[in-house]
């Protein structure tokens, strides 16, 4: 008898999940992914501003998947999906054929009908988005130090991050920190002190998901950095010389974006209908309306929870939904029952400022300050995939705070030389 065969499309936090949950089940599983590597996303700005190098937040699949014999890796780019045939077009070559498809296929930015803004302004999603922003950065305080006028080095030292989310939160205060602590003593000409980072929310406060007091927390403490908060006026204009902040014009060398994603193209893929930010809906057991053998999770799925509101995209909603449709399919195939809809159990969000400095909410309990910092790098670590990498960053990590120097300040890539 022939195995049933199993698609993940996608090896992030769900499809990685779902495949994990897979391994030894009796299916042959194929893990299809455009890039060889799964990224732990959380800790990007940490590359992007210098704190980490990209080897440490990011594991080869194949390494993840080695004792799972009954899954393979295919490394492409899935063009489309033929759900009548049930095949996933990858590339150019002949489709895979699937029993069951799980589509975990992540976000992207988005620009709100302005992506022109990207070339200027990139967002924070894969490695090469990271060490980009942080070519851009480390280069605007090497050319500010060779600057011949005030202006050019006003320019060059002003840095704009643009949405007042997490990501936000978590780029402009680690910014300051390499400007104030860890550049500090290296250059002779200019004093990386000077530089100005400003972070703009178009939003009434900063961390709109977390609660009031937290987000206050968080603007203190970013304050406190030195980091300029504008709030309640959205970015009307933005181009390789600065941007517009409602009707104020600021000069700007390097903009980071952190104001939005959409959803991958997956509904396009399926032929089926999505919501504003271009997320599958799906029915309560995470599968296809209609094509119970389609499961979408993750970033790229519409859920909703008890109170009606769509799932945040987190890390751990996409582990669970993995893990949730790993034990659906396995008692299917076993012919048992099917476990009861999905349903997402919050452990808490937090966010982190700078050192010692962070906002944690877990609904019973909300604080900041060293505590929820500590407790933010703990979780964060306790996520990344395999033992050396954990060990790499606590080391990393405790070296840069005892010195204030960071071992990743190097400016690579296209146009660094």
């Amino acid at each position: 008898m022939t195995r049933p065969r199993i698609v993940i499309v996608g090896a992030g936090f769900g499809g990685l999940s779902a495949a994990v949950g897979l391994a030894g089940a009796d299916a042959d599983v194929t893990v299809v992914d455009r890039r060889n590597y799964h990224l732990f996303q959380p800790l990007l700005y940490q590359v992007a501003t210098a704190g980490l190098s990209p080897a440490q937040i990011a594991s080869p699949i194949r390494a993840i998947l080695r004792r799972a014999g009954n899954v393979r890796v295919v490394l492409g780019k899935v063009s489309g999906i033929d759900r009548e045939r049930r095949v996933v077009k990858v590339d150019d070559r002949p489709g895979l054929a699937y029993d069951h498809l799980i589509l975990a296929t992540g976000a992207r930015h988005a620009y709100f009908g302005h992506d022109d803004w990207e070339t200027v302004a990139p967002g924070l999603k894969t490695i090469d988005d990271a060490t980009g922003i942080r070519r851009r950065i480390l280069t605007a305080f090497e050319h500010a130090e060779a600057a011949d006028s005030p202006e050019a080095r006003r320019r060059l030292l002003t840095f704009v991050v643009i949405g007042g989310g997490p990501t936000g939160v978590e780029m402009a205060g680690a910014i300051a920190e390499l400007a104030h602590a860890a550049l500090r003593h290296d250059f002779r000409t200019v004093d990386p002190r000077e530089a100005r980072i400003v972070l703009v929310e178009a939003g009434g406060r900063l961390l709109a998901s977390f609660p009031e007091a937290l987000s206050k927390a968080a603007r203190d403490s970013l304050e406190r950095l030195h980091v300029e908060v504008r709030l309640g006026a959205p970015v009307s204009a933005c181009d390789a010389d600065g941007v517009t902040i409602g009707e104020q014009r600021l000069d700007a060398a390097t903009i980071v974006w952190a104001a939005g994603v959409a959803a991958s193209p997956a509904a396009r893929w399926l032929g089926v209908e999505a919501d504003r930010v271009g997320r599958v809906k799906v029915a309560p057991d995470l599968s296809l309306p209609a094509h119970p053998e389609i499961f979408v999770i993750g970033d790229t799925a519409h859920v909703v929870d008890a109170t009606g509101q769509p799932l945040p995209g987190l890390a751990p909603v996409a582990k669970q939904q993995g893990a949730y449709v790993a034990r659906l399919l396995r008692s299917r195939i076993a012919g048992h029952q099917a476990p009861p809809p999905f349903r997402y159990r919050s452990y808490g969000t937090m966010a982190t400022i700078g050192r010692r400095s962070a906002v944690a909410d877990f609904g019973w309990v909300r604080f900041d300050g060293t505590v929820a910092w500590l407790l933010w790098g703990a979780v964060h670590i306790s996520f990344l995939i395999g033992f050396r990498n954990r060990l790499v960053v606590i080391l990393d990590w405790l070296w840069s705070y005892v010195t204030f120097q960071s071992g990743a300040r190097l400016i690579t890539g296209p146009g660094s030389s």
